[in-house]
């Protein structure tokens, strides 16, 4: 079962950091998932190109890097950390999310689902390789869907 993800790189706004840009989320799910996945957890990789996205698909980030290859983020609400949770909207609905990730290049952006369920369990994830992040304008990314492969791993970094 797949979930859909848009992603587009925003311009320059009034909240961002100079140092900051916006990444607009875009979250359509399957109200067949829904009851399913009660949040989605955003990180930014350093060096993106060389990263093989379809491996870091296969179960948590968590298991497979160091809290340190991930970027500082943070939200809209001012809310940062080197991975970011965002819950999910009741009953499956749409829902919009901005992260201000730094400006730089060669990253790889990771949207991991996660249960609902305690202690909280990975479902899936999508991996998006981002060139670059400009203190200007920046192209549209459009995320690849998550695919739902649930794997018994604790998707949570340590602090």
């Amino acid at each position: 079962m797949l979930l859909t993800w848009g992603a587009v790189l925003g311009g320059c706004g009034p909240e961002a950091a100079p140092d900051a840009m916006p990444v607009g989320l875009e979250i359509t799910l399957s109200r067949a998932v829904a009851s399913q996945v009660g949040a989605y957890q955003v990180a930014v990789l350093k060096d993106g190109a060389k990263r093989n996205c379809t491996e870091l698909q296969r179960t948590c980030l968590s298991a497979q890097v160091e809290s340190g290859a991930l970027l500082e983020l943070e939200d809209a609400d001012g809310k940062s950390g080197r991975t970011l949770r965002f819950a999910s909207a009741p009953g499956g609905a749409s829902m919009e999310l901005a992260v201000d990730v730094p400006v730089g290049r060669d990253y790889a952006l990771v949207i991991e689902a996660l249960s609902a369920d305690t202690p909280t369990r990975f479902l899936g994830s999508s991996c998006n390789y981002l060139r670059e992040v400009n203190a200007g304008r920046n192209a549209a990314l459009v995320a690849a869907p998550i695919e739902l492969t649930e794997q018994a791993c604790d998707p949570v970094f340590p602090r």
